[in-house]
């Protein structure tokens, strides 16, 4: 566990995590300007908060990747201003999903952190809560195209249901998920 007080080696943090924190940004803000500006937004809060906290920062990795999903979402809303608060909504919910996909499924990490492995555990708990709580006809579907990885052709043809039938009750079940979820995403994502 990383632990820092004052300006105790803020350039070294910087190089050192520069290039990863730089590709994740990249990996969730299309335009090149808009991540590294929030890349530099993310430094300087790192510079601030050294100079002005009493406490340490514990964990100074999970600390630099918190500062930078939220400092994404703000520079998302911020961009979306005009557009209906559901549209708003329906972005958040997308990062939502795909961050917790990206989280449950991501098998790049050899050796992930025992924080990565709670975050995992707790999430499949959740997931597993929130789809009991679905009829069954949405949770075979939602299950079968996105846990199974079938397409929703393969379950028409192999249970005689019609395609659109099959999207309809996906399409319930993502949004049931997102609602159950989003508590979740949002303890995570501020705490």
């Amino acid at each position: 566990m990383t632990e820092l007080t004052g300006k105790q080696d803020a350039e070294k943090l910087i190089a050192e995590y520069q290039p990863r924190l730089k590709a994740f940004i990249r990996k969730h803000v299309a335009n090149r300007e808009d991540a590294e500006d929030i890349l530099q937004d993310v430094f300087y809060r790192l510079v601030k908060t050294l100079d002005n906290t009493v406490d340490p920062i514990e964990q100074v990795a999970a600390w630099l990747y918190r500062v930078a999903k939220n400092a994404i979402i703000n520079r998302g809303i911020k961009k979306h201003e005009d557009e209906l608060p559901v549209y708003r909504n329906e972005a958040l919910e997308r990062v939502m999903l795909k961050d917790f996909s990206e989280l449950l499924f991501d098998g790049s990490e050899t050796f992930p952190s025992p924080e990565t492995e709670y975050l995992r555990s707790l999430v499949w708990i959740e997931l597993e809560n929130a789809l009991s709580g679905l009829p069954p006809e949405q949770r075979e579907v939602f299950e079968l195209t996105e846990l199974d990885g079938l397409s929703v052709k393969e379950i028409s043809q192999t249970t005689g249901i019609p395609v659109n039938t099959l999207l309809s009750r996906k399409h319930y079940a993502v949004k049931h998920l997102r609602k159950r979820l989003s508590g979740l995403y949002a303890d995570i994502l501020y705490s």
